[in-house]
C-alpha cells in the first residue's frame, strides 16, 4: 500500500493483525435513522477506480483520463493520514471534475485501541463517541472546503485490528456510529473502508446495524475486479450501489508519460458531488 492510508511502517504493522455510470438513489436504505430535511440526489460511479497516497498533479490526472479508470479516491483529512496533499485543493477538485473524474473522499480517523503500532490519534472506550463526533465534523469541513458538496459520501478508513477483542471492537463501533451520525446530521453520506478479515467484517457482521455506514469499501486482494462474485457476506447486504472493492495493491502504472503507484478498486458506490 506504500502508506496510502497510514505511514508505511504503521501500515505493515496493522497488516500483521489480521463503462462507468452516474445514477441517483441507491445506498440510502442501508443507513438506518437517516432522517434529514432534504437530501441531494446521490451520485454513484460504477467502474474501475484507483487510490494513491498523494493526490496526483492536475497534469497527471488529465493524462490518465480516458484510460482504465474513471474515479480516484483522495485522502481529504484525518490525523492519521499518511501523506501530504500539495495538489489537493478546491481548484484541483474543480479541474479534475471538469475533465470527467469522479472523486471518492477518504478520511483517516482515529484508530482502534487494540491496534498494534502507534498512531497520532487512537480512540478509547471513553473517547470513542466524542472523537467520532469531532472527526465526523472535521471530515465534513475538509470535504466541503474542497468543493465536495452536501450529499457526498465520505469513507472512514479503519485499519486492521483484532475484532475478537470485544471491548476494542465495541469501542470502534461506538466511534463509527458517532462519525456516521455526525455526517448524516450535516447531510453527508457515510461510507467505510476496511479489511474483509477484520475492520470491514466488524461492520458487515455487526448484530446491531443502527447508525453504521450504508456503503462498504472492502479490501480483499484477490485480483478480481468485482463487487459481487467475491462478496464475503450476505447477498442482501450493501446492495443498491453501496459497495467498493480494493482488489490489487501497489500497482505501478504509466499513462501519458506519468507513472503512479496505485491500488485498484472495483467501484459501485457513491462518490463526491462536485461542480
Amino acid at each position: 500500500m506504500a502508506g496510502h492510508r497510514q505511514s508505511k511502517k504503521r501500515r505493515y504493522i496493522t497488516w500483521a493483525v489480521a463503462g462507468a455510470a452516474i445514477v441517483a438513489g441507491g445506498g440510502i436504505a442501508a443507513q438506518t435513522s437517516m432522517a434529514a430535511t432534504t437530501w441531494p440526489a446521490q451520485k454513484t460511479f460504477t467502474g474501475r477506480a484507483f487510490d494513491t497516497c498523494t493526490a496526483p498533479s492536475l497534469s497527471a490526472m488529465k493524462a490518465w483520463k480516458g484510460g482504465l479508470y474513471g474515479a480516484a479516491a483522495v485522502y481529504v483529512g484525518g490525523k492519521n493520514r499518511g501523506c501530504g496533499q500539495p495538489n489537493l485543493t478546491a481548484s484541483w477538485v474543480k479541474s479534475v471534475s471538469a475533465v470527467g473524474w469522479k472523486l471518492i473522499p477518504i478520511y483517516v480517523g482515529a484508530q482502534p485501541p487494540c491496534q498494534s503500532g502507534s498512531n497520532p490519534e487512537k480512540l478509547t472506550a471513553s473517547t470513542a463517541s466524542s472523537l467520532g463526533t469531532t472527526d465526523g465534523a472535521d471530515a465534513v469541513a475538509k470535504a466541503s472546503a474542497l468543493g465536495m458538496k452536501a450529499g457526498s459520501a465520505i469513507y472512514l478508513d479503519m485499519e486492521a485490528y483484532d475484532i475478537t477483542n470485544k471491548s476494542c471492537n465495541g469501542a470502534v463501533l461506538t466511534y463509527v456510529r458517532s462519525f456516521t451520525k455526525t455526517l448524516r446530521a450535516k447531510t453527508y453520506r457515510a461510507g467505510f473502508y476496511g479489511f474483509t478479515s477484520s475492520s470491514a467484517k466488524a461492520i458487515a457482521t455487526a448484530t446491531d446495524k443502527t447508525d453504521l455506514p450504508g456503503n462498504l469499501w472492502y479490501a480483499l486482494y484477490d485480483k478480481q475486479n468485482t463487487t459481487t462474485t467475491d462478496w464475503p457476506w450476505g447477498s442482501t447486504q450493501f446492495t443498491g450501489h453501496s459497495r467498493g472493492h480494493q482488489y490489487i495493491v501497489n500497482s505501478k502504472e504509466s499513462r501519458g508519460g506519468y507513472t503512479i503507484t496505485v491500488d485498484r478498486d472495483a467501484w459501485d458506490a457513491p462518490v463526491a458531488i462536485t461542480g
